[in-house]
Protein backbone atom coordinates (compact mmCIF):
# COMPACT_ATOMS: atom_id res chain seq x y z
CA UNK A 1 0.00 0.00 0.00
CA UNK A 2 1.08 3.58 -0.54
CA UNK A 3 1.77 5.96 2.31
CA UNK A 4 -0.31 8.58 0.56
CA UNK A 5 -2.98 7.82 -2.01
CA UNK A 6 -1.32 8.94 -5.22
CA UNK A 7 -3.17 9.16 -8.54
CA UNK A 8 -1.87 7.24 -11.57
CA UNK A 9 -3.08 7.96 -15.10
CA UNK A 10 -2.91 4.97 -17.47
CA UNK A 11 -2.93 6.00 -21.14
CA UNK A 12 -3.37 2.76 -23.07
CA UNK A 13 -5.55 1.85 -26.06
CA UNK A 14 -5.43 -1.91 -25.47
CA UNK A 15 -8.41 -2.72 -23.27
CA UNK A 16 -6.87 -5.82 -21.67
CA UNK A 17 -3.64 -4.04 -20.70
CA UNK A 18 -5.56 -1.00 -19.50
CA UNK A 19 -7.83 -3.09 -17.28
CA UNK A 20 -4.91 -5.15 -15.96
CA UNK A 21 -2.99 -2.03 -14.91
CA UNK A 22 -6.04 -0.33 -13.45
CA UNK A 23 -7.03 -3.38 -11.39
CA UNK A 24 -3.55 -4.06 -10.03
CA UNK A 25 -2.63 -0.43 -9.30
CA UNK A 26 -5.95 0.02 -7.51
CA UNK A 27 -5.29 -3.12 -5.46
CA UNK A 28 -1.91 -1.64 -4.51
CA UNK A 29 -3.56 1.44 -3.07
CA UNK A 30 -3.48 3.97 -5.90
CA UNK A 31 -6.29 6.02 -7.37
CA UNK A 32 -6.31 5.18 -11.07
CA UNK A 33 -7.49 7.19 -14.05
CA UNK A 34 -7.63 5.64 -17.52
CA UNK A 35 -7.55 7.08 -21.03
CA UNK A 36 -7.77 5.28 -24.35
CA UNK A 37 -6.71 8.20 -26.57
CA UNK A 38 -4.29 11.13 -26.45
CA UNK A 39 -7.27 13.48 -26.41
CA UNK A 40 -8.73 11.81 -23.33
CA UNK A 41 -5.30 11.79 -21.71
CA UNK A 42 -4.91 15.54 -22.17
CA UNK A 43 -8.32 16.10 -20.63
CA UNK A 44 -7.34 14.03 -17.58
CA UNK A 45 -3.98 15.78 -17.27
CA UNK A 46 -5.66 19.19 -17.41
CA UNK A 47 -8.46 18.43 -14.97
CA UNK A 48 -7.38 15.64 -12.61
CA UNK A 49 -3.65 16.39 -12.04
CA UNK A 50 -2.32 12.82 -11.71
CA UNK A 51 0.91 12.24 -9.81
CA UNK A 52 2.31 9.94 -12.53
CA UNK A 53 1.18 9.04 -16.06
CA UNK A 54 1.93 5.70 -17.75
CA UNK A 55 1.84 6.38 -21.50
CA UNK A 56 1.62 3.94 -24.41
CA UNK A 57 3.10 5.28 -27.64
CA UNK A 58 0.72 3.58 -30.10
CA UNK A 59 -2.44 5.58 -29.45
CA UNK A 60 -5.27 5.64 -32.02
CA UNK A 61 -5.45 9.43 -32.47
CA UNK A 62 -1.83 10.53 -31.94
CA UNK A 63 1.62 9.22 -31.26
CA UNK A 64 2.37 9.05 -27.55
CA UNK A 65 5.61 10.93 -28.17
CA UNK A 66 3.58 13.93 -29.36
CA UNK A 67 1.52 13.77 -26.18
CA UNK A 68 4.68 13.73 -24.04
CA UNK A 69 6.17 16.63 -25.97
CA UNK A 70 3.01 18.69 -25.57
CA UNK A 71 3.05 18.17 -21.81
CA UNK A 72 6.72 19.10 -21.52
CA UNK A 73 6.27 22.23 -23.62
CA UNK A 74 3.43 23.51 -21.45
CA UNK A 75 4.39 26.69 -19.61
CA UNK A 76 2.32 26.04 -16.49
CA UNK A 77 0.90 29.55 -16.76
CA UNK A 78 -1.52 29.87 -19.65
CA UNK A 79 -2.39 26.15 -19.66
CA UNK A 80 -3.75 23.69 -17.13
CA UNK A 81 -1.10 21.12 -18.01
CA UNK A 82 1.57 20.47 -15.41
CA UNK A 83 4.85 20.27 -17.40
CA UNK A 84 6.59 18.48 -14.52
CA UNK A 85 4.25 15.49 -14.16
CA UNK A 86 6.35 12.26 -14.22
CA UNK A 87 5.81 10.30 -17.44
CA UNK A 88 6.61 6.59 -17.80
CA UNK A 89 6.50 5.21 -21.33
CA UNK A 90 5.10 1.68 -21.65
CA UNK A 91 5.53 0.54 -25.24
CA UNK A 92 6.18 -2.37 -27.53
CA UNK A 93 8.77 -0.26 -29.35
CA UNK A 94 11.93 -1.89 -28.06
CA UNK A 95 14.65 -0.39 -30.24
CA UNK A 96 17.39 1.81 -28.84
CA UNK A 97 16.33 4.66 -31.13
CA UNK A 98 12.76 4.40 -29.81
CA UNK A 99 13.96 4.69 -26.22
CA UNK A 100 16.25 7.59 -27.09
CA UNK A 101 13.37 9.42 -28.77
CA UNK A 102 11.19 8.80 -25.74
CA UNK A 103 13.71 10.39 -23.41
CA UNK A 104 14.40 13.22 -25.86
CA UNK A 105 10.70 14.14 -25.89
CA UNK A 106 10.62 14.24 -22.10
CA UNK A 107 9.88 10.76 -20.74
CA UNK A 108 11.20 10.10 -17.23
CA UNK A 109 11.35 6.34 -17.68
CA UNK A 110 10.81 3.75 -20.44
CA UNK A 111 9.56 0.18 -20.02
CA UNK A 112 9.20 -2.23 -22.93
CA UNK A 113 6.26 -4.61 -23.46
CA UNK A 114 5.88 -7.41 -22.55
CA UNK A 115 6.55 -6.25 -19.02
CA UNK A 116 6.43 -7.58 -15.49
CA UNK A 117 3.97 -5.81 -13.23
CA UNK A 118 6.36 -5.94 -10.27
CA UNK A 119 9.00 -4.01 -12.20
CA UNK A 120 6.48 -1.46 -13.41
CA UNK A 121 5.25 -0.91 -9.86
CA UNK A 122 8.79 -0.31 -8.60
CA UNK A 123 9.41 2.19 -11.40
CA UNK A 124 6.21 4.06 -10.51
CA UNK A 125 7.23 4.19 -6.86
CA UNK A 126 10.66 5.50 -7.85
CA UNK A 127 9.08 8.30 -9.88
CA UNK A 128 6.83 9.21 -6.96
CA UNK A 129 9.84 9.35 -4.63
CA UNK A 130 11.68 11.68 -7.01
CA UNK A 131 8.63 13.89 -7.29
CA UNK A 132 8.32 14.10 -3.51
CA UNK A 133 11.88 15.45 -3.32
CA UNK A 134 11.30 18.18 -5.90
CA UNK A 135 10.42 21.70 -4.78
CA UNK A 136 6.69 21.82 -5.36
CA UNK A 137 5.05 24.58 -7.34
CA UNK A 138 2.39 24.87 -4.67
CA UNK A 139 0.10 27.69 -3.70
CA UNK A 140 1.37 31.20 -4.17
CA UNK A 141 0.68 33.89 -1.58
CA UNK A 142 0.85 37.63 -2.11
CA UNK A 143 -0.43 39.43 0.96
CA UNK A 144 -3.95 38.12 1.60
CA UNK A 145 -4.17 36.73 -1.92
CA UNK A 146 -3.73 32.96 -2.39
CA UNK A 147 -3.30 31.33 -5.79
CA UNK A 148 -3.34 27.59 -6.53
CA UNK A 149 -1.76 27.01 -9.97
CA UNK A 150 -3.09 23.46 -10.31
CA UNK A 151 -6.72 23.88 -9.28
CA UNK A 152 -6.76 27.49 -10.58
CA UNK A 153 -8.40 28.58 -7.36
CA UNK A 154 -7.88 32.18 -6.23
CA UNK A 155 -8.78 33.17 -2.67
CA UNK A 156 -8.74 36.65 -1.16
CA UNK A 157 -9.00 36.46 2.64
CA UNK A 158 -10.70 33.10 2.20
CA UNK A 159 -13.22 34.28 -0.36
CA UNK A 160 -13.04 32.68 -3.79
CA UNK A 161 -12.49 35.05 -6.71
CA UNK A 162 -13.87 33.86 -10.06
CA UNK A 163 -11.49 34.60 -12.93
CA UNK A 164 -11.53 33.81 -16.62
CA UNK A 165 -8.79 31.60 -18.06
CA UNK A 166 -6.74 34.54 -19.33
CA UNK A 167 -7.29 36.59 -16.17
CA UNK A 168 -5.96 33.68 -14.13
CA UNK A 169 -3.01 33.21 -16.48
CA UNK A 170 -2.16 36.91 -16.16
CA UNK A 171 -2.39 36.79 -12.36
CA UNK A 172 -0.30 33.59 -12.26
CA UNK A 173 2.39 35.20 -14.40
CA UNK A 174 2.55 38.30 -12.20
CA UNK A 175 2.54 36.23 -8.99
CA UNK A 176 5.52 34.17 -10.19
CA UNK A 177 7.75 37.09 -9.17
CA UNK A 178 5.79 39.55 -7.00
CA UNK A 179 6.86 43.22 -7.11
CA UNK A 180 8.87 42.73 -10.32
CA UNK A 181 7.69 44.83 -13.23
CA UNK A 182 6.73 42.63 -16.19
CA UNK A 183 6.87 44.39 -19.53
CA UNK A 184 3.85 44.29 -21.80
CA UNK A 185 5.89 42.35 -24.33
CA UNK A 186 6.70 39.68 -21.71
CA UNK A 187 3.08 39.27 -20.65
CA UNK A 188 1.69 39.22 -24.18
CA UNK A 189 4.24 36.57 -25.13
CA UNK A 190 3.76 34.44 -21.99
CA UNK A 191 -0.01 34.62 -21.59
CA UNK A 192 -1.24 35.15 -25.14
CA UNK A 193 1.63 33.82 -27.21
CA UNK A 194 2.01 37.09 -29.15
CA UNK A 195 5.37 37.62 -30.81
CA UNK A 196 5.09 41.41 -31.01
CA UNK A 197 3.25 44.11 -29.11
CA UNK A 198 1.47 45.66 -32.08
CA UNK A 199 -1.54 47.81 -31.26
CA UNK A 200 -3.52 45.31 -29.20
CA UNK A 201 -5.26 46.46 -26.03
CA UNK A 202 -6.13 42.97 -24.81
CA UNK A 203 -3.56 43.04 -21.99
CA UNK A 204 -4.81 46.38 -20.64
CA UNK A 205 -8.45 45.28 -20.77
CA UNK A 206 -7.72 42.00 -18.96
CA UNK A 207 -5.58 43.78 -16.37
CA UNK A 208 -8.41 46.24 -15.80
CA UNK A 209 -10.96 43.48 -15.17
CA UNK A 210 -8.53 41.58 -12.96
CA UNK A 211 -7.85 44.70 -10.88
CA UNK A 212 -11.56 45.30 -10.32
CA UNK A 213 -12.19 41.69 -9.28
CA UNK A 214 -9.40 41.90 -6.69
CA UNK A 215 -10.42 45.34 -5.43
CA UNK A 216 -11.90 44.18 -2.14
CA UNK A 217 -11.83 46.60 0.80
CA UNK A 218 -9.72 49.02 -1.19
CA UNK A 219 -7.06 46.47 -2.21
CA UNK A 220 -4.84 47.22 -5.18
CA UNK A 221 -2.92 44.16 -6.28
CA UNK A 222 -2.40 44.83 -9.98
CA UNK A 223 -0.55 48.06 -10.70
CA UNK A 224 0.30 49.60 -14.03
CA UNK A 225 3.77 51.06 -14.52
CA UNK A 226 3.22 53.62 -17.23
CA UNK A 227 5.18 52.95 -20.39
CA UNK A 228 6.54 49.65 -19.09
CA UNK A 229 4.00 47.06 -17.97
CA UNK A 230 2.45 45.63 -14.81
CA UNK A 231 3.48 44.44 -11.38
CA UNK A 232 1.81 42.77 -8.40
CA UNK A 233 1.84 44.15 -4.85
CA UNK A 234 0.45 42.88 -1.55
CA UNK A 235 -2.85 44.72 -1.87
CA UNK A 236 -2.27 47.33 0.81
CA UNK A 237 -2.23 50.89 -0.43
CA UNK A 238 -0.42 53.43 1.71
CA UNK A 239 -1.15 57.06 0.88
CA UNK A 240 1.43 58.25 -1.60
CA UNK A 241 3.24 54.92 -1.64
CA UNK A 242 2.49 53.45 -5.08
CA UNK A 243 3.87 55.64 -7.83
CA UNK A 244 2.11 53.55 -10.48
CA UNK A 245 -1.26 54.66 -11.70
CA UNK A 246 -4.23 52.55 -12.65
CA UNK A 247 -4.86 51.87 -16.32
CA UNK A 248 -8.64 51.84 -15.89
Amino acid sequence: MTDERSTILVVEDDAATRSFLADNLTADGYDVLTAETARDALRMLERKYPDVAIVDLGLPDADGLALIQRVRRADGVATRLNPDVPLLVLSGRAGELDRVRGFERGADDYLVKPFGYGELLLRVKALLRRTARRPRGGRLRVGDLEIDPLSREVLLRGRRIELSQKEFALLRALASDPTRVFTKEELLRTVWGFRSLGSTRTLDSHACRLRHKLARDGDRFVLNVWGVGYRLVDGLVVDGAPLEAAAC
